[in-house]
């Protein structure tokens, strides 16, 4: 449904940093950069995220907001996770089932560094659409 997400960080560097390491482990990466703004997606493909310079002025969404990013493996969520913490991100769930989600929804949460809540998730549909 949706073609590109885009939203404003403090502080460009610090974020592009965050998301060049959380995003790798799922297979994404930096697919543009420019002084105001970065965006990602699948390598040689276009933006899916674009992240905006907006010193002073942002203000992450409340409850109820988040970002899931697809993950190819429960391995991939993990790394997200681990990166995520390391890069400065708050936890706000680790990896493992959710099975209030889904069967097989294997999932982890984290803050960015701006607030923005931010899942990465790797879940089998098939078996959710049975």
């Amino acid at each position: 449904m949706l073609g590109h997400l885009s939203f404003g960080v403090h502080d460009l560097a610090r974020s592009a940093a965050f998301y060049d390491a959380i995003l790798a482990p799922l297979g994404y990466a930096r697919v543009w950069t420019s002084e105001k703004a970065v965006g990602y997606g699948e390598p040689g493909g276009g933006d899916r995220l674009a992240l905006f310079a907006r010193p002073g002025q942002v203000v992450a969404p409340g409850p109820g907001f988040h970002l899931a990013f697809d993950a190819p493996s429960p391995a991939a969520v993990d790394a997200f996770h681990a990166a995520a913490l390391a890069a400065g991100g708050t936890d706000v769930g680790a990896p493992g089932f959710r099975p209030h989600y889904g069967e097989r929804y294997y999932a982890a949460f984290v803050c960015d560094l701006d607030g923005y809540k931010l899942e990465a998730v790797q879940q089998d549909r098939s078996l959710n659409s049975k």
